[in-house]
């Protein structure tokens, strides 16, 4: 009984650890980005060959893949090559937190194309991972895909880029995950 309630304490206060909602509108996002001394770190998890070819938003303060592709491993059922989670993944967030001075408990935003396959997972697992308040901007950078009609499966509502926030087909070099740089 006593462990039983001891579980229980330990479970709620983990749960009040994370006073952040999970998801974040691109627009509420930009908004905490462009605070001043905002304590937050803003991350976009999209392989950076992906960002190479979709665009990039400097309103990110940093990218660091969540799944990295694997151009050595084919996936038959899919028909694209296998992604794997990014080792280094917490090792990279808690690095970057570091270099700002900013501690576990810090709103941590992540970002991918759409926000379901990397955004929300990302933001799952740093949150099981020991950052309470890590989130996802729901619809990701470019959006969900029109389902019906002449433009379906064009990303054209929803997300970072169809909200009008700022955005570039071209990348930062400072910012981009680089495997060049050691």
């Amino acid at each position: 009984m006593k462990s039983s309630l001891i579980a229980l304490s330990l479970s709620m206060l983990a749960f009040a650890a994370q006073a952040v909602e999970l998801e974040v509108t691109p627009q509420d996002a930009y908004a905490r980005a462009q605070q001043e001394d905002a304590k937050i770190l803003f991350v976009d998890v999209r392989d950076p060959v992906e960002i190479m070819f979709v665009g990039f938003t400097d309103a990110v303060d940093t990218n660091i893949p969540y799944l990295l592709v694997d151009r050595d491993a084919w996936n038959d059922e899919r028909g694209a090559f296998q992604t794997n989670r990014n080792p280094k993944f917490l090792e990279q967030i808690q690095a970057e937190l570091d270099k700002r001075g900013l501690g576990a408990d810090t709103e941590i935003i992540t970002m991918c194309r759409s926000g379901s396959e990397r955004g929300k997972p990302s933001a799952d697992f740093l949150r099981e991972n020991g950052f309470p308040n890590a989130r996802y901007v729901v619809d990701g950078f470019q959006g969900a895909a029109i389902k019906e009609g002449p433009q379906a499966g064009f990303r054209l509502q929803n997300g970072w880029q169809n909200a009008g926030l700022p955005w570039s087909p071209k990348m930062n070099p400072e910012k981009i995950y680089r495997t060049d740089r050691k």
